[in-house]
Formats: structure tokens, C-alpha cells, sequence
């Protein structure tokens, strides 16, 4: 009989192999323009970008990272779920809509058209946002060379390496057009597989939360299960932090931008947002499992050790399939967003140069360039959602409060926002500052803080300068 170990391979080379050639086969379409390449020229239809959005969220740090911190933290944890997943339902009732009915290729580029029009200003929310989409990147790879080392006796090192080299080759040649394809059919196994992957893994308490409670209080003690000894203030930090570093991440703006229709934005988000937000609070409560059932257990480990030991080996290797896709989906994702990110927001504003061609081929070598920075993030972090939290709280904490004062204050009142027109009373300088101020003080005090002064310092700057645009890199309507 098959061993489980000959499986994983098996199923490991039959995804490489397959997203390889669907990269392949759309090459051409991806680099006639940068358009293509960023947004796949906005044309994305409602079935592509729902099951792109499910197979992005639902990356191994989702799998492996939320249910090591539900071994953690116990139920303490699900705050920080409930900001994060739920921002994307928050994002498909307030922004998506409005996202769909543009065709920037980043989130920084429509604040740069519509609220503040400074180069300057451009190049922070980019590297702020870029941010996110690196640590979610290290975190694919870092989660799945934990599964493997655990379902193979394999070190973990060199799968880390391996995967993100397929990573950056099949972005590399496809741009969103390749996420996009080989996203519709990890999406399609991540909705099926994880379904057996629950059932499987809360068999150990008989699919009881009350049984997990009581076994859980009896493990770690009454605050382990216990939301009433949270203090508030940490509720709200990690519901905060969560929320607001998804409402930055380039990667859910830039389906909405490819989409078809506002139409196809909004409900795509909300669908996604939806499953999701279920998905992921049952993976941190897996965590939870896992402690109930070996307290001593290394908490990085907590999915695999449930997997390996709880449930059939045909199950063991559905699982893997899942985490491989979820890991692969994500990692193309956020790899051709930070890739984006760093073309379009950070070089191209100073480039006297900016053709298709070029471009494009910067955005390539920005891929092998993420990838590797990726790698070495993957590596030598000490946790995937500590990688998170960090980028989560420095880019929601400063781009956040600018984005939605910006959008808020309108010059007039009476009309929408449409591309090209700058209808904002947020100045170059608000932007700088309040962008600046607010990712400093979140990561120095807190995020809360952080919103705050960053708002408030968005509005107060730019009243004081008014009229008078900083000389360098401003352009107004």
C-alpha cells in the first residue's frame, strides 16, 4: 500500500506541474500590458474572482498559524480572528463597490488619483502595504515546510526553499492572469477539502464545543476558555489590528479593481469574507483541540500533530492537498500583488519611462526579487502570525485612517468619485504625516493610539496646508 510519505510527493509535483503549465499557457496575455499583468485588464468575471479571493484568504496561515495560536492563546484568540476575517465583509459593504468601479492596479494608486496626488505620499502607502504582502508571503512557505517536516520526517529547510522557488517561477511568467486560473482550482479544493478536514479533526470531541470547553478549562485553566477575563482593551486591539490591516492588504483591492463590475466586487468579497471568517475561527478552535489532546505538544505544530494522529491516512493526504493549495494560492497572490506594489507605487512614480514593455519587466524582476526576500522572511521568522500582527499593525495603523478620512472629506460633496479627479481635501503633506505618524505610533504604543493621532493629524496638516502643495512630487487635479 501506498505510504503516506509517497502521497504527499505525488500530490506536491502533480500541483507544481499543473500551475506550471497553466502559467505557461497565459505567459502571452499576462505580458501584453501591465494592466494585464497587475489587474487582468479589469475583466475578471464573478465565479474567477470569488474562488481567488477564498483560495487568498485561506493561505497556510490560516491552517497553520491561527491554529497555533489557538493552542496558545484558547479562546482568546477569536477577537483577532473575527477583525481579520471580518474585514472582509466590512470591505465588501463599504469599499468594494467603489474599488470595482475603477481599474488601478493598487490600492496606493487610487489614493494617490483621488485623495492626496503625492508621489511621496504614493511610495508610503506602498511600502506600508507592501509590508503585509511580504509577511503573508513568508508565511505560505514557512507553513508548509512545518506540515511537511511533519508528514515526511523531511527538514523543513529545503522545502521552504523549493516552494518558493515554484512560487516565484509560475508568478513570474503568469502575472494575476496565472493567480487567477490556478486560484479557481485551489479555491474549488480548498472549499471541499477543508470540509473533510473539519469533520475529521473535531471527531476527537465528539463535534461538541461543550465537551471542548470542559476538557479545555480542565487542560489550561477557566481564562483559557474564558472571554469575560480578556480585558476589553485587548479585544479591541486585536479586533482592530485584524480589521484594519485586511482593509489595506493591495491583494483584496486588486481583485476588486479586476473585477468585472462593482457588482462582481462586493459580492465576491462578501462571499469570500462569509466562508472564510467561519473557516478560520474553527481552525483556531482546532488549536484548541489539539492542547486537549497533547498539552506538551510544540504549538507550531498543533494541525499536522491532529492530522497525523487523528485521522486516516487518506484523510492525512487530503489535508496536505488543502494546505498545499491554500499555501500556493496565497503565496502567487501575494507575491504578484507586493510585485505590483513595488512597480506601480514605489518606482514607477520616478521613472521617466514608463512604457508597457518596461514595466512589465520590472514587475518580473520584482517577482524574483520579493521571492527571495521571502524566502529569507520565511526562515528566520519566529511565527507566521507574529509576522502578521507586526505588518497588520503598522500598515492598518497609518494607511488605514488616511484612506478613509480621505475618502470621507470631500472637496464637494455633491459628486462621486471618479478616476482622475481629485476630490479630497486631504494635502500632500496630511497624507505624509498621517501616514507616517499613525504606523509609528501603532507599533511603538498602540494601534489605537496609532488611528488616532493619525487621523486626527491627517486633518489638522492639511488644514494648516492648504493651498500650498509640497513642491516635490505633488500634482493636483
Amino acid at each position: 500500500m501506498m505510504s503516506l510519505t509517497t502521497m504527499i510527493i505525488g500530490i506536491t509535483v502533480l500541483f507544481c506541474v499543473a500551475f506550471l503549465y497553466i502559467s505557461n499557457r497565459v505567459k502571452g496575455q499576462a505580458s501584453s500590458s501591465f494592466s494585464q499583468y497587475a489587474i487582468g485588464g479589469g475583466t475578471f468575471p464573478l465565479y474567477l474572482v470569488v474562488f481567488t479571493q477564498i483560495a487568498t484568504i485561506m493561505g497556510a496561515g490560516n491552517f497553520i498559524g491561527h491554529a497555533t495560536s489557538g493552542f496558545t492563546k484558547g479562546i482568546s484568540h477569536i477577537p483577532f480572528v473575527i477583525g481579520e476575517q471580518g474585514s472582509k465583509i466590512v470591505f465588501g459593504l463599504l469599499f468594494a463597490g467603489l474599488a470595482g468601479k475603477f481599474t488601478y492596479n493598487t490600492l496606493s494608486g487610487m489614493m494617490h488619483d483621488l485623495i492626496h496626488r503625492d508621489k511621496i505620499s504614493k511610495a508610503i502607502v506602498g511600502l506600508l502595504t507592501m509590508s503585509i504582502m511580504l509577511a503573508w508571503l513568508g508565511g505560505q512557505a514557512k507553513g508548509l515546510g512545518y506540515v511537511f517536516e511533519q508528514f515526511t520526517g523531511i527538514d523543513s529547510l529545503p522545502v521552504i526553499i523549493f516552494f518558493n522557488i515554484i512560487f516565484i517561477i509560475y508568478t513570474y511568467l503568469g502575472g494575476i492572469v496565472s493567480v487567477a486560473w490556478t486560484d479557481l482550482i485551489q479555491g474549488i479544493v480548498v472549499v471541499v477539502f477543508s470540509a473533510i478536514f473539519y469533520i475529521s479533526a473535531f471527531q476527537p470531541v465528539n463535534w461538541s464545543l461543550a465537551e471542548l470547553g470542559t476538557r479545555a478549562i480542565a487542560i489550561a485553566g477557566e481564562d483559557y476558555w474564558n472571554l469575560s477575563n480578556v480585558p476589553v482593551g485587548t479585544i479591541l486591539v486585536n479586533f482592530i489590528t485584524g480589521c484594519l490591516g485586511a482593509l489595506v492588504a493591495q491583494c483584496y483591492w486588486q481583485r476588486c479593481f479586476a473585477s468585472k463590475d462593482s457588482k462582481t466586487a462586493r459580492n465576491s468579497l462578501l462571499i469570500g469574507g462569509v466562508y472564510c471568517l467561519i473557516a478560520v475561527s474553527l481552525t483556531a478552535l482546532v488549536g484548541i483541540v489539539a492542547r486537549v489532546l497533547n498539552p506538551g505538544l510544540d504549538p507550531s505544530l498543533a494541525m499536522p500533530w491532529l492530522i497525523m494522529n487523528y485521522t486516516p491516512k487518506f484523510v492525512a493526504a487530503t489535508v496536505f492537498a488543502l494546505i498545499l493549495a491554500a499555501a500556493m494560492s496565497s503565496a502567487d497572490s501575494y507575491l504578484n500583488s507586493a510585485a505590483v506594489i513595488l512597480v506601480d507605487d514605489i518606482i514607477r512614480p520616478f521613472m521617466k519611462d514608463d512604457s508597457d514593455e518596461k514595466l512589465v519587466k520590472y514587475a518580473k524582476v520584482a517577482t524574483i526579487i520579493i521571492g527571495v526576500v521571502a524566502c529569507f522572511l520565511s526562515i528566520f521568522a519566529e511565527s507566521i502570525i507574529g509576522m502578521f500582527s507586526k505588518a497588520y499593525t503598522m500598515a492598518g495603523g497609518g494607511v488605514a485612517p488616511v484612506l478613509i478620512v480621505g475618502l470621507l472629506w470631500k472637496k464637494d460633496r455633491t459628486k462621486e468619485f471618479t478616476m482622475g479627479t481629485k476630490n479630497s481635501n486631504v494635502t500632500a503633506w496630511g497624507a505624509r504625516v498621517g501616514l507616517l505618524s499613525g504606523a509609528i505610533v501603532s507599533l511603538t504604543i498602540s494601534i489605537l493610539w496609532g488611528v488616532a493621532i493619525s487621523a486626527i493629524s491627517t486633518i489638522v496638516v492639511s488644514l494648516l496646508t492648504k493651498g500650498t502643495p509640497a513642491k516635490k512630487g505633488t500634482v493636483e487635479a
